[in-house]
């Protein structure tokens, strides 16, 4: 009778504020937070992407002004924080362009998404934006 019996099932419970700091969350679970990180990052920098635009195109002279921003900088902001920002709208731009995909992708084949596969393709995700991510920062800061 003993060989039998089941055992009992895990119990799940919410994750209390204390085990935070060892709780380890899945990478897919990882890509599902930054894609909303990266999609509020993209609509609170809104207003800088529309004068970033306006400025670029309006004239050669703002042109020249938009572009000295990234060098000087404004004021008592120097350029580097603006350079910052623009890095961080790559990251949030690249990283829920991945994300978004990744989510198409999940939504056309119901069959195949598994376990296995949500970590790969979370992985890949993860790897792919930071990649990309550093190739547009280093042109972005002179590095080639």
């Amino acid at each position: 009778m003993a060989d039998n019996a089941k055992s009992p099932r895990p119990v799940y419970r919410n994750i209390h504020v204390t085990d935070l700091v060892s709780y380890r969350l899945p990478p897919a679970g990882i890509v599902s937070i930054l894609h909303r990180i990266s999609g509020v990052v993209m609509f609170v920098l809104l207003p800088f992407v529309i004068w970033m635009f306006d400025t670029s195109v309006t004239s050669e002279i703002s042109y020249d002004a938009f572009t000295s921003l990234f060098v000087a900088g404004c004021g008592f902001v120097p350029g580097w924080f603006f350079k910052l920002v623009a890095l961080g709208l790559i990251w949030s731009y690249l990283h829920h362009f991945c994300a978004g995909l990744r989510h198409l992708a999940m939504d056309f084949n119901h069959d195949a998404v598994t376990k296995k596969s949500g970590h790969n393709t979370a992985v890949a995700v993860l790897a792919i934006s930071v990649l990309l991510t550093l190739v547009l920062g280093a042109k972005l800061f002179g590095l080639f």
